[in-house]
């Protein structure tokens, strides 16, 4: 039997061969549908409009949370970004470590990024910055009226209030409104000679330490399958989680090929070669136990920062048909 699944995710290097076929999950008639994550979020949270599709980890897990996710999610993360480097402020800004943001108001396009979870997360871990010891503004980073895909009851414990719906943040750090922004996107005016920095200058350097300390490379997104779809055919989880594992090993052997470039950048061998000295050779894990420790980090600022009620285990989050190896 072969079915027709519709997947929506944003094209990357270690999706393409699903995307052009080269990979095709077993009983799945595939139709890739490559579009901006921030399409296929707010489609998906709001609409249901695809089979399966890319996901904040975030969003998702709020649902899982709540106990009325309509997704079933695989252990797959198409995105992973280490996030010192999405922290703005304003390029006059005396401001050079994140515990002298205390008592500042901080932007966000939305509380509940994943983004902004991890950043909030890592902000109080390691550089003494509370989540609850700024002020925060919720709104469009680079458009005006973004509201929240998915609401949010934080109870009281943090002080959000949105924006203005004819205001950005952007506009509003140059303007020295607000102190700085979280924000996975450049704000506009993040250019040389611009009048938005980010606030960690070497924000490679203090990423690279942030691993070496902690083994983390943060997870993003995850990839969720409409309920009803999986619970049709439950066998669809495992055949796509092995499916996105191909392509992923497919998209790993351009980093030996040698004797013609794949891509536009010139040493990328040699960045490859110094990602697996630091980060090992499977840097860019799927699967529940490479990830538990990093899952768990997440899972745990999300409950601190009154996402979830309860802190949920990371096997709460996946069909069971994709944490275990079969025996042979």
């Amino acid at each position: 039997m072969t079915i027709r699944l519709t997947l929506a995710c944003e094209r990357y290097d270690r999706t393409e061969a699903l995307r052009d076929g080269r990979v095709r999950p077993a009983g799945v008639d595939l139709t890739y549908l490559p579009q901006q994550v921030e399409e296929t979020f707010f489609r998906m949270a709001r609409f249901r409009e695809f089979d399966a599709s890319e996901m904040s980890l975030s969003s998702y897990a709020l649902g899982v949370a709540r106990g009325d996710s309509p997704f079933v999610a695989i252990p797959v993360f198409p995105s992973r970004f280490f996030r010192h480097s999405g922290i703005y402020v304003r390029s006059g800004s005396s401001v050079t470590h994140p515990s002298e943001l205390k008592g500042g108001v901080v932007g966000v396009a939305e509380w509940q990024l994943t983004a902004n979870v991890w950043i909030r997360g890592i902000l109080e871990d390691v550089y003494d910055l509370p989540a609850d010891a700024v002020s925060y503004r919720t709104g469009g980073l680079l458009e005006p009226g973004r509201p929240e895909k998915l609401k949010v009851d934080l109870q009281g414990r943090f002080d959000v209030t949105p924006i203005e719906d004819t205001q950005t943040l952007s506009a509003m750090l140059a303007a020295g409104e607000i102190d700085a922004i979280y924000s996975p996107r450049a704000p506009e005016g993040f250019e040389p000679g611009g009048p938005i920095r980010r606030l960690f200058a070497d924000s490679r350097a203090a990423e690279v330490d942030y691993f070496r300390e902690t083994g983390i490379f943060p997870t993003m997104h995850v990839v969720a399958i409409r309920r009803d779809v999986y619970e049709e055919n439950r066998w669809v989880a495992r055949s796509l989680f092995n499916a996105f594992a191909e392509a992923k090993r497919l998209a790993e052997e351009n980093f030996e090929e040698t004797a013609a470039l794949r891509v536009m950048l010139p040493w990328y061998l040699d960045e490859a070669a110094a990602t697996r000295e630091l980060m090992g050779d499977d840097f860019w894990s799927y699967g529940l136990e490479p990830n538990r420790h990093v899952l768990e980090t997440f899972l745990r600022y999300h409950h601190q920062q009154g996402l979830s009620a309860q802190e949920l285990k990371p096997e709460e989050l996946f069909a069971p048909e994709t944490l275990e190896t079969t025996l042979v």
